[in-house]
């Protein structure tokens, strides 16, 4: 897929049929935020209440994001926040690989056009994705790598975090680790 501006991929998202996510969703879930920010959080898919207002992070688990970025000196509108579906899987469940496949050239996209200098993986299926499809999050988590100039790490999701609240701790030790090294790009 040749690298498309914002505004024609996120017509193309909008109109994507390559694969069934796009029967179900309510909305699609683009992502949002600073065009130039530092920093890119990168989910699962949308929720519930993602697909319904279609944007990313606006349920629970956003505003325990929203929470989190606070506690460490961040705005949400600081940063960009996408997912690595863009369409709902049916009863949250975990995209499957075939739509990981058709939606990772979008998100690909949108990592070139934004261009941060740090990519916060949400979770074991973002970390999959975008760092290796044998990443453990529980062993994994909190560890940066370097790609292409990009710095990349994985935390806990925050709907992990709201399941089990004693990931919380660990998850906040993962977000200065992201200050501390967003304050030395600048």
């Amino acid at each position: 897929m040749a690298l498309l501006p914002l505004k024609e991929l996120y017509l193309e998202c909008l109109h994507c049929t390559k694969c069934d996510l796009s029967k179900t969703k309510t909305n699609m879930v683009f992502g949002e935020g600073n065009l130039k920010a530092k920093v890119m959080f990168v989910g699962e898919g949308p929720g519930r209440d993602e697909d319904l207002q279609g944007r990313p992070f606006v349920g629970r688990a956003g505003q325990l994001l929203n929470k989190m970025l606070e506690e460490v000196g961040l705005k949400r509108e600081e940063v960009y926040i996408a997912n690595i579906v863009k369409c709902r899987p049916p009863n949250n469940r975990v995209p499957l690989q075939s739509e990981i496949d058709a939606c990772l050239p979008y998100l690909r996209n949108q990592v070139a056009i934004i261009a941060p200098k740090i990519i916060v993986c949400l979770g074991a299926t973002a970390a999959k994705a975008i760092i290796d499809k044998n990443f453990k999050i529980t062993a994994m988590r909190g560890q940066w790598l370097e790609r292409k100039g990009v710095k990349i790490i994985a935390t806990y999701h925050p709907a992990a975090i709201l399941r089990d609240p004693e990931k919380l701790e660990p998850a906040m030790e993962d977000f200065k680790k992201i200050k501390e090294e967003l304050d030395k790009l600048s």
